[in-house]
C-alpha cells in the first residue's frame, strides 16, 4: 500500500489539497483570529500548565528551562492527539463521498494528519520564539542552540509517520467498531499521563521508568528535548529506534487498512 500511496499521491494531489483546504475553512469558520489561534493555543496552554505545575504543584526539572521542557511536550502531544482523533473519524464522516466515486480511502486519514501537521508547523514558531527568549533571561536556565537542531526534522518526520500509521489503524477499526470513538478518548487520557509532558520520569521508581520508556511518544519527545535542552545528540540507537517506530507503525497501519478497506462500504 505504501507504494500505491506514493504512486497515487500526485494523481490525487488536487483532492488532497481540497480536503485540507476544507478542513481549514471549517476549523476557522467565523473565527476572528483564525489561523492565529495556531500560534496562541500552545502559548496559552504553556502559560496555564506552567502556572499549575510549576507554581501550584512545584514541578520542575533540575538544570534546564522548564518552560521549554513543558512547551516541547505540549506541541508534540497536541499534534499526535488531534491528528489521530481527526484521522479516526475521517473515513466514516466521508461516507457520502466514498459511496459515489472511487477514491483511495487512505487519503482521508492522511489528509487529516497533514492538515494538523500544518498547524503543528505553525506552533513551532512560538516554540522557537520561546527558545530564543530564554537566551535573554526568560526562565532560570537558557535553552541550547546548537547544530544538532538539524536532526530535529528527521525526528519530526518519524513522528509524522508514526502518527499516520496510528491514524490508519484507528480509521479502519472505527468503521467496524464505533465504540472506538469513545474508547480512544479514554486511551488518550491515560496515554497522556504516561507521557512525560509536564513531568520528568526521573521522579518515578526505576522499574516504572523502564516501563514508561516503552512509550513511543516518550522516545520522540525525549529526543527533541535532548537537543533543545541539553545540547546533546540523541544516540544512534535512539535515532534508529525512532525510525523503526515510525516506519514500522506506518507499515502495520497500511497493511491493516489495505486488507479491510474493501469492506468499508458494507459497514459505514
Amino acid at each position: 500500500m505504501i507504494k500505491n500511496i506514493l504512486v497515487n499521491f500526485k494523481r490525487y494531489s488536487f483532492l488532497m489539497r481540497q480536503l485540507i483546504s476544507r478542513d481549514f475553512k471549517v476549523k476557522y469558520k467565523r473565527s476572528v483570529l483564525g489561523v492565529v489561534w495556531s500560534l496562541l493555543y500552545p502559548i496559552l496552554m504553556m502559560v496555564v500548565m506552567s502556572i499549575v505545575f510549576s507554581q501550584m504543584f512545584r514541578f520542575k526539572v533540575d538544570g534546564i528551562n522548564y518552560l521549554v521542557y513543558l512547551m516541547t511536550g505540549i506541541v508534540m502531544w497536541q499534534y499526535f492527539s488531534e491528528a489521530t482523533n481527526n484521522a479516526m473519524t475521517s473515513v466514516v464522516s466521508n461516507f457520502a463521498l466514498i459511496s459515489k466515486v472511487y477514491i483511495p480511502k487512505y487519503i482521508f486519514p492522511l489528509s487529516k494528519c497533514i492538515f494538523v501537521g500544518i498547524n503543528f508547523v505553525l506552533t513551532l514558531i512560538p516554540w522557537l520564539g520561546l527558545i530564543i527568549l530564554t537566551q535573554f533571561g526568560l526562565g532560570e536556565f537558557p535553552a541550547s542552540i546548537n547544530w544538532y537542531y538539524l536532526i530535529i526534522p528527521y525526528i519530526f518526520l518519524c513522528f509524522f509517520l508514526f502518527t499516520v500509521g496510528v491514524g490508519l489503524l484507528l480509521s479502519c477499526v472505527s468503521v467496524f467498531l464505533r465504540d472506538v470513538f469513545y474508547i480512544y478518548g479514554i486511551i488518550l487520557t491515560i496515554w497522556n499521563y504516561f507521557t512525560p509532558v509536564f513531568y520528568s520520569i526521573e521522579i518515578l521508581p526505576q522499574k516504572l521508568q523502564s516501563l514508561f520508556q516503552l512509550n513511543p511518544l516518550y522516545q520522540f519527545i525525549t529526543a527533541v528535548r535532548s537537543i533543545v535542552l541539553y545540547g546533546a545528540r540523541p544516540s544512534f540507537m535512539t535515532l534508529g529506534i525512532i525510525g523503526l517506530i515510525g516506519v514500522g507503525t506506518l507499515v502495520v497501519g497500511s497493511i491493516v487498512f489495505k486488507k479491510n478497506q474493501d469492506k468499508f462500504i458494507y459497514y459505514i
